[in-house]
């Protein structure tokens, strides 16, 4: 059975790695079950949102199963084409959440740089391990900081892997806020709740323009932005969130909420 326990919360889908004896370690079975929950959440018009954290209070996620790697190899919790529990890879149109509530290293760190929107308990620590086993974060670690933090902290990360704390992150901009432990998982519910209250039509094309114009020039990027936008002025969204300004209500768009 795979290690992972899965909620509904309205329109939110909540992912809980529910390995506590590894420390929340993914071995491949639960990878396979993240990958498909999530798989099935992006094919599904009444979830908005996506949030991945852990079960208790020591470890987010410590990356693959060692156990398991040292009995069948390492990489089984690879998901051709999606990399890392079928995330690190993957392209999503759906937002995805990390709620880190302990230790996120090694495979766990990159689920989290992978993610949307990260928010972290106070006691929480990050790093890239895999140097110490011989290894390096192949499946998104080293990309990402290499394009979200100075050059000199990232290679101390990638090169030292020793771990770095919640607070150190949020000063980086890796972590978007910081929150008491025993407030963790009812922030990660609010802050989609009230992201989910917008167009979701307008938060999958916002998405969509910002991970496209990260690799353009900004010239490029405000061209295609206009062109991509246009149409998004003609919405039913659009129209609604118009009338709703001028008449002084709250906007009323076309989602499902169920």
């Amino acid at each position: 059975m795979s290690g992972l326990i899965v909620e509904r919360h309205g329109p939110v889908l909540l992912l809980v790695i529910d390995r506590e004896a590894r420390r929340n370690a993914i071995d491949s079975v639960t990878s396979a079950a993240i990958d498909s929950h999530i798989g099935l959440a992006e094919e599904n018009d009444s979830i908005g949102a996506i949030i991945i954290t852990g079960a208790g209070d020591r470890a987010f996620c410590s990356g693959m199963d060692m156990k398991e790697a040292a009995e069948i190899g390492v990489g089984h919790g690879l998901i051709p084409g999606r990399g890392f529990a079928g995330i690190t890879e993957r392209k999503r149109t759906k937002p995805l959440i990390a709620a880190v509530n302990g230790v996120a290293v090694a495979g766990g760190f990159e689920i989290a740089l992978a993610c949307d929107i990260v928010i972290a308990a106070d006691h929480a620590m990050f790093g890239l391990s895999e140097v110490k086993r011989g290894l390096f974060a192949f499946a998104g670690g080293v990309q990402r900081l290499a394009r979200q933090v100075p050059r000199s902290t990232a290679l101390s990360l990638i090169l030292t892997g020793e771990p770095v704390s919640a607070v150190r992150m949020y000063g980086l901009g890796v972590v978007s806020e910081v929150v008491p432990a025993a407030q963790l998982r009812q922030r990660a519910l609010d802050v989609a709740s009230v992201m989910l209250q917008n167009s979701w039509e307008a938060i999958r094309n916002g998405k969509l323009l910002y991970e496209m114009a990260a690799d353009m020039t900004l010239d490029h990027s405000l061209r295609f932005g206009r062109a991509y936008g246009e149409a998004t002025l003609q919405s039913a969204d659009s129209r609604e969130g118009v009338a709703a300004f001028s008449e002084g209500r709250d906007a009323s768009f076309g989602q499902l909420q169920s």
